[in-house]
């Protein structure tokens, strides 16, 4: 998800760089920000997917201990005490909540008085509030405190140059246009062969051609654009996605997603609750309506460095505007752990589903897991390349369709991704796209593989 989290983000790259108590001696440190996700339902991708977020290198502004004046790390446990107040602040920063972070860091500076990020974020983060006579004396004290490198002084003098007018709704929007190449546009199935019925009256067909793996070229535009709805964090978001082939325009699919979602805090608990709705075209008719709920919780465990961990939990609503007893109900509930560094992001989830249905749906109601796993890493020359799996299994309650097809469906479908970003310029990047799903199933006319290729090039402006 897009997060409206510019001036966050910056204030955390800059400051953490100026942060030697709070830092490794490398110089890393964790970044939030948000993933996009991806789903498949009745075979059809629904989910708008759009380039995370990427950020520059940030240049070695970092003091040496001695330029800190002797500053000291003290004892192993004030040290990481310390660092978890000043990690707290910087999510809170993150999540768009200034005056929890605010506080935070107050309460930060009384402990560790020579902490030169926390000195910096706090006078950042009360020029963004508006409190301009705060602001000043606080860069007064990190230029008489601390000699700050350059870097540091041309923030302080933007900051002063711009002035301090308060909060300010901010805005981000992305857009990518890519063109690209589908083995198999209609997930068609990957045998012709077929039967229905069971013992004597078992019937053996084929399918006709059109139900069979189509090959075409198709253009898709995606677009997102996000905007902070208030300084609590709360941040309301919209996301299209329009995908035509050259010949298949009967599979042409455009999806339009918009929702809000908000951060919360309950005692040392993190919460960000979402909530979204959504509609699906197919061959330029309405297909699917979408809602989705969701709230992800991050405990406050005690982790290596580097990571973090949240529960995940939601319900979603899929109503089909053109198929009887086909709507579903499903519940989720699971977990993600993330590594962060300066220079890798991975994500591993897996959790439990269920869905529920009408009693006329085919197959009735179905339960199932998902997992997988995904990562970006920084290559050379400011390129990074990104790789991930995923998998996700359904097993029904009841045959498909007694008479008919009398097995109990189970469906068992894998997506393999890798991508390359090349920068061409600030805020403008080519990605080259390589995807490979396999469904297998038990009920053959179901089953199908495909492989894309897709090269897009992507406009961000956060």
């Amino acid at each position: 998800m897009m997060r409206a989290g510019r001036f966050a983000l910056r204030v955390m790259l800059l400051s953490l760089v100026f942060a030697a108590p709070a830092m490794a001696a490398d110089g890393r440190a964790e970044v939030q920000h948000g993933t996009a996700s991806e789903g498949v339902a009745l075979k059809l991708e629904t989910s708008v997917t759009l380039p995370s977020e990427r950020h520059d290198p940030v240049p070695l502004l970092a003091m040496t201990q001695e330029d800190a004046h002797g500053i000291t790390l003290g004892s192993g446990k004030t040290y990481l005490a310390q660092q978890d107040m000043y990690m707290d602040a910087l999510h809170s920063i993150a999540e768009g909540r200034p005056d929890e972070a605010s506080d935070v860091l107050t309460r930060m500076i009384e402990q560790e008085p020579q902490h030169a990020g926390a000195w910096l974020d706090l006078a950042i983060i009360q020029c963004e509030l508006g409190h301009a006579v705060e602001a000043e004396r606080l860069f007064q004290i990190i230029e008489e405190r601390f000699s700050p490198p350059p870097g540091i002084r041309e923030v302080i003098s933007a900051h002063r140059a711009k002035g301090c007018k308060g909060w300010e709704a901010r805005s981000q929007w992305s857009l990518m246009l890519g063109r690209g190449v589908d083995s198999n546009v209609n997930q068609g199935a990957s045998s012709p062969n077929f039967s229905i019925g069971s013992g004597s009256s078992r019937v053996d067909l084929q399918l006709l051609p059109e139900f069979l793996p189509q090959h075409d070229q198709y253009t898709l535009l995606s677009a997102e654009y996000s905007r902070d709805l208030d300084k609590s964090g709360s941040v309301g978001f919209v996301q299209l996605r329009s995908r035509a082939n050259d010949s298949l325009s009967r599979y042409n699919t455009t999806s339009l997603r918009f929702g809000v979602e908000h951060p919360w805090r309950v005692g040392d608990w993190g919460l960000r609750t979402t909530g979204a709705v959504g509609l699906l075209t197919l061959g330029n008719q309405l297909y699917q309506k979408q809602g989705q709920l969701q709230l992800r919780l991050a405990p406050p465990l005690s982790l290596p460095e580097h990571f973090r961990f949240n529960f995940l939990t939601g319900l979603s609503r899929i109503q089909y505007a053109t198929l009887e007893n086909y709507d579903s109900n499903t519940v989720e509930a699971g977990g993600i752990l993330m590594y962060q560094d300066s220079k890798t992001r991975v994500e591993a989830s897996a959790g439990y589903l269920t869905d529920r249905g009408a009693a006329a749906r085919l197959g009735g109601n179905r339960s199932g897991w998902y997992a997988g796993i995904q990562g970006n890493v920084r290559l050379g020359h400011d390129m990074s390349g990104e790789l991930g799996w995923s998998h996700q299994h359904w097993l029904s309650t009841s045959p498909y369709s007694p008479g008919l097809i009398d097995q109990i469906r189970r469906q068992d479908t894998q997506l393999l991704r890798a991508a390359l970003i090349v920068p061409i310029k600030p805020q403008h990047a080519l990605q080259i796209e390589l995807r490979q799903v396999r469904n297998n199933e038990n009920i053959s006319i179901f089953q199908y593989n495909s492989q894309l290729l897709q090269v897009s090039w992507q406009w961000q402006n956060f």
